[in-house]
């Protein structure tokens, strides 16, 4: 029943109320529920974002919210030509994330924003960079064999040998994300006669913390199964006394686990994901490896897609352990990697 329809059927039924400026307030408390909802990386890396906008909108007299279509076309351009910390211009990626960081602030507000020009300035960048013979930087794919020189590198019988392998053997076996190894601890594993259960209470595509369950059979080698490797981190933790909190910790330069007596550091020790990216980084320049300074923990989890779909996986079953959507094109980049030599249409031609 429309609202007109309702007052002739009841002419004593008041009309409705206007919206107040109190219907447009939060609290504090709703302002924090709603910082909350969002991810913190991308919380951080928006906020950064928002307040480069605003003060080069400031400093040229100009408004960030609303802002115009010529605004956002002038800080793209200005984006553009402006050398980032390390000397060289920014990736069209961080660019495309300024611009989305700009668009959601003006959805937020209830503003439209036409980005139109913003996005084909964008887009000539783009053609720029790739006529001139520049890439997207991208962290090398760590596939079995090189998942294996990684391992030769680390000691079994230290701290931080064990330590690294569980971040090389999870990371490739999980295909995890280095903010889902992070967050991992010693009560999110259950071990079985099948294999290995990792609980993954939140991921970049879970932000509702939903959570689920990733299963890790045996592995044929014991140096690179999941299973087993896991258990030895876990055998030596109980040897120091550490029976909970978190899974991946830091270990100081006398071999002392943190969270144990006569550790330096402060509080549980949780490792980082900086800190993950530097122990895959250490391994693959002690195993020599090409372009060991560009690893990260997501060359582990792009091996993994990678090792998977030359295994002949299917695109459904990548993209559920990886914790993929299925129509992600990350997902199918990997598949091509695997298909492009294995269904190459000049093999056995004759050549």
């Amino acid at each position: 029943m429309t609202e007109l329809a309702r007052l002739d059927d009841d002419p004593t039924a008041s009309l409705p109320t206007p919206v107040g400026a109190a219907d447009r307030e939060l609290t504090d408390a709703a302002r924090a529920r709603v910082a909350g909802g969002f991810a913190a990386n991308t919380s951080r890396a928006y906020q950064r974002d928002w307040e480069a906008f605003t003060a080069w909108c400031a400093a040229l007299g100009r408004s960030p919210l609303p802002a115009t279509p010529e605004t956002v076309t002038e800080y793209v351009t200005h984006l553009a030509a402006t050398p980032t910390r390390k000397g060289t211009l920014p990736a069209p990626s961080t660019i495309e994330r300024a611009l989305a960081c700009v668009q959601s602030r003006h959805k937020k507000a209830g503003l439209r924003l036409n980005a139109g020009f913003a996005r084909l300035a964008l887009r000539d960048y783009r053609k720029e960079r790739a006529t001139a013979g520049q890439r997207t930087r991208k962290a090398p794919t760590a596939e079995l064999t090189v998942l294996r020189a990684l391992i030769d590198t680390t000691d079994p019988a230290t701290l931080v040998g064990l330590r690294d392998r569980v971040v090389l053997v999870l990371g490739f076996a999980l295909m995890g994300r280095r903010s889902e190894l992070a967050t991992l601890d010693m009560t999110d594993l259950t071990f079985s006669a099948d294999g290995l259960e990792v609980a993954i209470r939140r991921s970049k595509t879970d932000q509702d913390a939903i959570g689920e369950i990733v299963p890790l059979p045996y592995g044929s080698h014991p140096a690179t199964c999941p299973v087993r490797v896991v258990q030895a981190w876990l055998a030596a933790l109980e040897e120091h006394g550490v029976a909970e909190g978190p899974l991946l910790r830091a270990i100081d330069r006398h071999g002392r686990l943190s969270g144990t007596l006569g550790a330096t550091m402060r509080g549980t020790g949780r490792m980082s994901g900086d800190g993950l990216n530097k122990i895959v980084r250490r391994a693959a320049k002690r195993a020599g490896l090409k372009d060991a300074d560009t690893f990260t923990a997501h060359s582990l989890r792009a091996g993994g897609a990678t090792a998977a779909a030359k295994a002949g996986a299917s695109v459904s079953a990548i993209a559920r352990h990886g914790r993929w959507s299925e129509k992600s094109p990350v997902v199918h980049g990997y598949i091509r990697i695997a298909d492009k030599w294995r269904d190459n249409p000049m093999r056995g031609v004759g050549l």
